[in-house]
């Protein structure tokens, strides 16, 4: 079946998109939306708006009906004009609700909110095709269309009209080349058609689809474009639809991040959701997730089991096993882990030491410094070439408010220490094993704060009470 056909001149009129969002999704059997499902840890529909936005419309109209107000207060940062489909009367219904505010010398490109995995690059060859008098229609071609609408082409191969599967003849039902409903249409011709269409079938609702044989019968070349890869064009219905467009994501952003330079340990056990930007020779391990923003530099290396979450870790840093990165920034040559947990606001500096079971919170460490074991560190400001004993912690939660603690440079804590903030510990400061210290420690100092060890003699365990 060819493929190709003459291309019209690039793209001049406007273009406005409509993104229909009103299903309710029962089969997703949920109190959630379908469209609010998440996908890579974002709703479907907000894959559906960016990739929109990277069209650069003049408009985005997104119909929305069920669990209205949930989905707008989800997504109410989203530069989209919200057009409300009171009554779900079919896909042509919920078209016109937006068509009102569509300026006539636009083109229309319309999707859908329930697909997500769309591609920038296939609406912009879509778009290629319509023009004041042409119109452009994604299909695909499926080994199994059952259940989908199938294309009937005419001469010069141009699309005559679609035909729902329990409408077909033997003839049609062979047909492959299946209906996506995503096309790119002028809008002065689309507000005509959509006021023809009936609802005179099973349904008694206003289909979309209608439109095409419309156009074809006023002489409106119909140009298909089929896809190259039908999973982005697939819609999600139910929880195992949604699984399955999870993996082909998960699997789309492997290869980007292997065809960019980055080593992954095992491409089908790391999972992005949200982007992740990088220098080179980073390596990844099994069982990693990346959420928001994250940043990798040269040659660092994330073992595996780690949750990095809107952070940036600096070059030649490695975090071991079993750890969580949470809104922090970690310098170069650092070591993280492992099962270390580094939560928002954290700045550690470069060559910083982050251990087994060490918490920071809300702090920053200069350069060299370490707290290698069972350490908890927050609200504090860290300087250069600290040491933080095994069994640290600083307490700076006074029941109501947090304290700040200031550790200068080259100051040392020994073991199962406790630094009751608000406090400020001076440069070389040394605090031995076993002290809760509450007030200053002086610099370059030894600092003991804890009770005389005494030996009672002659005393006698308690025993229980014989049974």
């Amino acid at each position: 079946m060819p493929k190709k056909y003459p291309t019209p001149a690039p793209r001049t009129a406007p273009c406005s998109i409509v993104i229909l969002a009103a299903g309710q999704g029962k089969r997703m059997k949920s109190m959630l939306p379908k469209v609010l499902q998440p996908l890579a840890g974002r709703p479907i529909l907000k894959h559906v708006i960016d990739t929109a936005r990277t069209l650069e419309p003049a408009a985005i109209h997104v119909v929305y009906g069920h669990g209205g107000d949930q989905v707008r207060e989800t997504l109410k940062d989203e530069p989209v004009s919200w057009v409300l489909q009171a009554d779900r009367l079919g896909t042509g219904h919920a078209v016109m609700q937006a068509m009102p505010s569509v300026p006539n010398d636009h083109m229309v490109l319309v999707l859908y909110g329930d697909v997500p995995l769309i591609t920038r690059a296939t609406l912009t060859t879509l778009l290629s095709l319509a023009g004041p008098q042409q119109m452009g229609l994604l299909t695909m071609e499926l080994d199994d269309p059952t259940g989908y609408g199938r294309i009937v082409r005419g001469k010069r191969d141009r699309v005559q009209r679609i035909v729902e599967q329990k409408d077909a003849t033997q003839k049609e039902l062979k047909i492959q080349e299946c209906n996506t409903g995503v096309l790119a249409a002028p809008a002065r011709l689309l507000k005509k058609w959509l006021k023809a269409v009936r609802n005179d079938n099973s349904q008694g609702e206003y289909y979309l689809t209608d439109v095409i044989e419309l156009a074809a019968k006023e002489k409106v070349a119909v140009n298909p474009l089929v896809t190259e890869n039908a999973i982005e064009v697939l819609g999600v219905n139910d929880k195992t639809q949604l699984a399955e467009l999870e993996s082909a994501l998960r699997r789309q952003v492997a290869r980007d991040l292997m065809l960019a330079g980055v080593t992954l340990a095992d491409p089908a056990r790391l999972d992005v959701r949200g982007t992740v930007t990088h220098g080179v020779d980073v390596f990844i391990d099994v069982n990693v997730v990346f959420e928001g923003d994250v940043k990798l530099g040269d040659r660092v290396r994330i073992g595996p089991n780690c949750v990095v979450r809107n952070s940036e870790i600096g070059a030649d840093t490695e975090v071991f096993p079993n750890c969580v990165v949470d809104g922090a920034v970690i310098g170069k040559s650092c070591n993280i882990g492992p099962f270390a947990r580094t939560r928002p606001k954290s700045t550690l500096a470069d060559e910083v030491h982050i251990g087994n079971f060490v918490e920071v919170k809300n702090s920053t460490m200069g350069n060299g410094s370490k707290a290698n074991h069972l350490a908890y560190v927050g609200d504090a400001k860290v300087g250069e070439r600290v040491n933080i004993g095994a069994g640290t912690i600083i307490a700076n939660y006074g029941g109501a408010n947090k304290h700040r603690t200031t550790i200068e440079n080259d100051a040392h804590t020994g073991s199962n220490s406790v630094l009751v903030a608000p406090i400020n510990v001076g440069a070389g400061a040394t605090i031995a094993a076993g002290s809760t210290v509450a007030r200053e420690v002086p610099p370059g100092k030894l600092t003991i704060a804890r009770a005389r060890q005494t030996t009672i003699e002659n005393w006698q365990r308690p025993t229980k009470p014989g049974k």
